[in-house]
């Protein structure tokens, strides 16, 4: 596979591959996108990938056996908008180089992933192409897995989850001011959050949870008017979640799990806060409750009964004992009837005249 030294795209994802990516890629200088997601490739991560594949705009290693530290040559792939090293046995700290990714930063051109000379292999689904194509992409987005084609060019993501990294979140990441995506969820993270995260300001999502992190919710946070997701659950995170219309608008899952954390949504309130006091209201409540059971007794279902049987026997009594008024009652009744159905007729012929 080496010798394609004009291969542009490959995508091998899903195949039970096993063993190491084969050095011989790295001849393949101009390839744009590289998928081997879905596989079990173990070993570390080659640096050549950081050293050769300089055009590489997407990189997904996800869902395999890599172990070892995440290789400083990775931040010279300046052009990168997605990188997905999820789902691996991955080490270490997170690089603070990563601040090299210009391909993430407002500043970067977004481009269209077609190319004349591709190759996939997904899911053992042999394509080979040398005219114009557009590549697809799998992207966890959200929870989910979705296609990319058409919009892939405009996605630029960041997603470390499900490892073993360690250390804190470096600041440097701040940098990326392009990112969509940022999840660094499921792995061995502590300290702070980055008191600047507001500067990645087209986030529209951001998982940080089941890490170890501490500290506070940076107020920053809430200048993220973007953000469409927020996990900052089981972490030991601790304070006041910052008062905004943007934090409260995310349920009470986003932060559950740490235990120090107060405000709204959450139902524990942060020391003084002011709590209403229910007592007087109850008190009135209950007042007003004693006085309408004085009033319901047996007396009140006596009179009730008593003057039900006293009105209907008043009424149909009289019709029954005096012929006048039967007759009056009868006759009242027959014009009432007459004169709905004057009415109906009267409407129901205009209508058909109107039709």
């Amino acid at each position: 596979m080496g010798s394609l030294t004009y291969l542009q795209m490959l995508s091998l994802r899903g195949n039970n591959l096993t063993g190491e990516l084969p050095s011989s890629l790295k001849n393949c200088t101009m390839l744009t996108l590289l998928d081997v997601g879905e596989n079990s490739l173990s070993g570390r991560i080659p640096t050549w990938i950081g050293k050769s594949l300089t055009e590489l705009r997407v990189l997904s290693l996800t869902s395999n056996g890599f172990h070892g530290t995440m290789p400083t040559s990775l931040c010279r792939l300046s052009k990168i908008q997605i990188l997905d090293l999820s789902i691996n046995n991955i080490s270490g700290s997170i690089p603070r180089c990563l601040s090299n990714l210009k391909g993430m930063t407002d500043e970067s051109k977004k481009v269209q992933f077609f190319g004349w000379n591709t190759v996939g292999l997904s899911r053992t689904r042999l394509s080979i192409k040398r005219d114009t194509y557009t590549f697809e992409a799998l992207l966890q987005w959200k929870g989910r897995q979705y296609q990319y084609s058409n919009t892939l060019g405009l996605v630029t993501s960041l997603d470390l989850s499900s490892n073993s990294l360690n250390g804190e979140i470096p600041r440097e990441i701040t940098n990326l001011s392009g990112l969509v995506a940022l999840n660094l969820s499921r792995n061995n993270l502590t300290w702070r959050i980055p008191l600047d995260i507001g500067r990645l300001r087209w986030l529209d999502f951001l998982d940080l949870s089941r890490n170890y992190l501490s500290g506070g919710i940076p107020v920053s946070l809430s200048e993220l008017t973007n953000l469409g997701l927020l996990d900052l659950s089981y972490n030991n995170l601790s304070g006041r979640i910052p008062t905004s219309t943007q934090l409260q608008s995310f349920g009470s899952s986003s932060y559950i799990g740490n235990p120090s954390l107060c405000g709204l949504p959450l139902s524990n309130p942060c020391p003084g806060d002011m709590v209403p006091d229910q007592s007087p209201r109850t008190t009135v409540e209950t007042e007003d409750n004693a006085d309408q059971d004085k009033l319901i007794t047996r007396g009140f279902f006596i009179c009730l009964s008593t003057g039900l049987a006293l009105g209907f026997w008043g009424f149909f009594g009289t019709l029954f004992l005096s012929d006048s008024w039967r007759y009056t009652y009868l006759k009242f009744l027959d014009h009432i009837t007459n004169w709905i159905y004057v009415v109906i007729a009267v409407n129901y012929n205009r209508l058909l005249r109107r039709s």
